[in-house]
C-alpha cells in the first residue's frame, strides 16, 4: 500500500482542532488523577487553555486548499470551521460559569468538565460530517453528552426528572433519524458518504418517491429535536429549568449550532432534488417555533423557562435564512449564530450569578436588583434587549439581515410574521428589565433586599465575572462590528464549494422533475 497516497487521503491535520479538544480532555482527568480536587480551578483553566489553542487552529485552516479528512467522511470548509468556533467558545463561556457552579453543587468539576469537552468535541464534528456514520457517531457523543451533563446534579431531583425525560425523548429521536439516514442507505444503493448519496438517488431516479419523503421527513424530525424547533422542543422547556443553568447554556448555543451545521450540510447536499419540499417543511417549523416561543414566553415566572420558550423562538428566526436557500440566507444564519453566542451566553451568566446569591430564578425576584448589582443588571439588560433586537444591538442587526434575506427570497409573510413575533418578544424581554431598573425601593423584592455584598475578591466568582464582562462587551461591540462579522459570514459560504454546487443541483433537479411530469 502507498503510504504516501493513504496519507494524503486521509489528511489528518484537518482535525488538529479536535486533536487538541482530545488531549485537553486527556490532560484534564490526568491532572485530576495526580491532585485532586484542590486542583479544580486549574482545571478549568487549563480546559479553557485548550480550547482557545482549538480556536487558533481553525483560524489557521481557514480558506484550505485540501479540507476533505478521512477519505471523504470529514470536510474541514469554511463552513464548518465558522461552526466549530461557535462551539469551542460556547464552551468556553460554560467552563468560566461553571467553576464556582459546580463546586458550590458539590459536584467534581473534572468529570464535569471531561464530559462538556466530549460533548464539544461531538458538536464539532458533527459540523464537518460528511458521511452516515461519522453524522451518528457525532450526534450520539454529543448527545449521550448532554443527557449526562442535564443530570450532572445527581442530588437534585429536577436534574435527574429533567435527564430522564431528555434521554426518553432524545433516545425517540435517535431512533426516528436513524430510520430515516437508513432509508437514504438503501435508497442510493447501498452509499454513505452524502455526495454519493445524492448522485444514487439522482441515478436511481426516486427523486420524490415515497421512500425519499418519508427519509425526508425522519430526517427533518431528528434535526428538528436538536435545534429545538416546534413541535419537536417538548423536552426544552423542562430541561432548561432542572438542568444546571450552565448546561443549558451549552445546549441553548453549541448545540443548536451543530444541529444548524448538520441541517445546512445533509438538506442541501443529499435532498437539493426535494428543495421545494424540506423548504415547505421547515416554513411551517419556524411559523410554530416564533409563534409558540414568543406566546407562550409572555406567561413565564421563571427565567429559566422564559429563556427556554426564547430559545425555540430564536430557532425559528434563524430557520428563515436555511428556507430562503441563498447566498444571504446562509450568510445571516452563521452571523446570527456568531452574535446569539455572545448575547444568550451573556444572559445565563447573568442567572447563574443571581441563582449563586440568591438560589431562585424566579423574575418576580429581580425586582430592584439595579440597586445592589449594577453590573449584573446592565449585562442581564443588554443581553435580553438584544435577544428582542432593540437597536443598535447585536440582535437587531442579526434580525435585519436574516429578515432582509426572507424577503430577498420572497417569504414576505414569513418575514411579516417574523417581525410582529419579534415586537411579542421585546414585551416579555423588557418586562425584566423594567423590574430589575424602574421600581421603587420600597418595591424591592425580599432576596434582593438581603441580596449578599457584591465583591470581586472572591475565587471563586472571578470565572463567572470575567465571562460576564467578555460576553457583555462582544455583544455591544459586536452590534457596532456587525459589518466585518457579516463579512466572515459571507467568505465562508462563498468559500464552501458544496453550496455553491447543490445550487447547481437543485436547479438541474427542478428541471429534470418538470421534464417528468410533463412527458407523464
Amino acid at each position: 500500500m502507498d503510504f504516501a497516497n493513504f496519507a494524503s487521503q486521509l489528511n489528518a491535520g484537518t482535525i488538529l482542532p479536535e486533536g487538541i479538544v482530545i488531549l485537553t480532555l486527556l490532560g484534564v482527568l490526568i491532572v485530576d488523577l495526580i491532585l485532586g480536587r484542590t486542583s479544580a480551578r486549574w482545571i478549568g483553566y487549563l480546559a479553557i487553555a485548550g480550547l482557545t489553542a482549538a480556536v487558533i487552529a481553525l483560524y489557521f485552516q481557514w480558506d484550505s486548499s485540501n479540507p476533505i479528512a478521512f477519505t471523504g467522511s470529514f470536510n474541514g470548509d469554511d463552513l464548518s470551521i465558522i461552526f466549530r468556533g461557535i462551539i469551542a467558545l460556547s464552551s468556553m463561556v460554560t467552563i468560566l460559569m461553571s467553576i464556582r457552579y459546580v463546586e458550590q453543587s458539590g459536584t467534581a468539576l473534572a468529570e464535569f468538565i471531561a464530559i462538556l469537552m466530549t460533548a464539544t468535541l461531538g458538536g464539532m464534528f458533527l459540523s464537518g460530517a460528511n458521511e452516515l456514520v461519522m453524522i451518528f457517531i457525532s450526534l450520539e457523543a454529543l448527545s449521550i453528552s448532554s443527557y449526562l451533563l442535564t443530570g450532572y446534579t445527581k442530588r437534585d431531583p429536577r436534574s435527574n426528572e429533567a435527564a430522564l425525560k431528555y434521554l426518553l425523548i432524545g433516545a425517540s429521536s435517535t431512533a426516528v433519524f436513524l430510520y430515516g439516514v437508513s432509508l437514504l442507505y438503501g435508497l442510493s444503493g447501498g452509499q454513505t458518504e452524502l455526495t454519493a448519496i445524492a448522485n444514487g438517488i439522482a441515478t436511481a431516479n426516486v427523486g420524490q418517491s415515497l421512500g425519499l419523503v418519508i427519509a425526508l421527513v425522519f430526517v427533518i424530525a431528528g434535526i428538528g429535536f436538536k435545534i429545538s424547533a416546534a413541535p419537536f422542543h417538548q423536552w426544552t422547556p423542562d430541561v432548561y429549568e432542572g438542568a444546571p443553568t450552565p448546561v443549558i447554556a451549552f445546549l441553548s448555543v453549541g448545540s443548536k449550532a451543530a444541529g444548524f451545521a448538520l441541517a445546512i450540510r445533509l438538506l442541501t447536499t443529499v435532498f437539493p432534488i426535494v428543495a421545494d419540499e424540506w423548504r415547505f417543511v421547515f416554513t411551517a417549523l419556524a411559523v410554530l417555533s416564533m409563534v409558540l416561543g414568543n406566546v407562550v414566553a409572555l406567561a413565564q415566572t421563571s427565567m429559566k423557562r422564559m429563556l427556554a420558550y426564547s430559545s425555540i423562538a430564536q430557532a425559528g428566526f434563524v430557520m428563515i435564512g436555511l428556507i430562503a436557500g441563498t447566498d444571504a440566507g446562509y450568510s445571516s444564519m452563521i452571523f446570527y449564530l456568531l452574535v446569539y453566542l455572545f448575547m444568550n451566553l451573556c444572559g445565563f451568566t447573568c442567572v447563574v450569578l443571581f441563582s449563586l446569591r440568591t438560589g431562585t430564578d424566579q423574575i418576580a425576584e429581580y425586582s430592584g436588583l439595579y440597586q445592589k448589582d449594577p453590573l449584573l443588571t446592565l449585562g442581564l439588560s443588554i443581553s435580553l434587549l438584544s435577544l428582542g433586537g432593540i437597536p443598535p444591538l447585536a440582535g437587531f442587526f442579526g434580525k435585519i439581515y436574516l429578515f432582509w434575506a426572507g424577503w430577498q427570497a420572497g417569504l414576505y409573510w414569513l418575514v411579516l410574521l417574523g417581525l410582529i413575533t419579534s415586537v411579542v418578544s421585546i414585551y416579555y424581554y423588557i418586562r425584566v428589565v423594567k423590574m430589575m431598573v424602574v421600581k421603587e425601593p420600597q418595591e424591592m423584592s425580599d432576596v434582593v433586599k438581603n441580596y449578599p455584598q457584591v465583591r470581586w475578591d472572591l475565587p471563586g466568582l472571578r470565572p463567572l465575572q470575567v465571562g460576564l464582562i467578555v460576553t457583555l462587551i462582544a455583544t455591544t461591540i459586536s452590534g457596532v462590528l456587525s459589518n466585518p462579522l457579516f463579512t466572515l459570514a459571507n467568505n465562508a459560504v462563498a468559500n464552501t464549494p458544496m453550496l455553491q454546487v447543490t445550487k447547481v443541483a437543485s436547479t438541474q433537479a427542478s428541471v429534470m422533475i418538470n421534464q417528468q411530469q410533463q412527458e407523464f
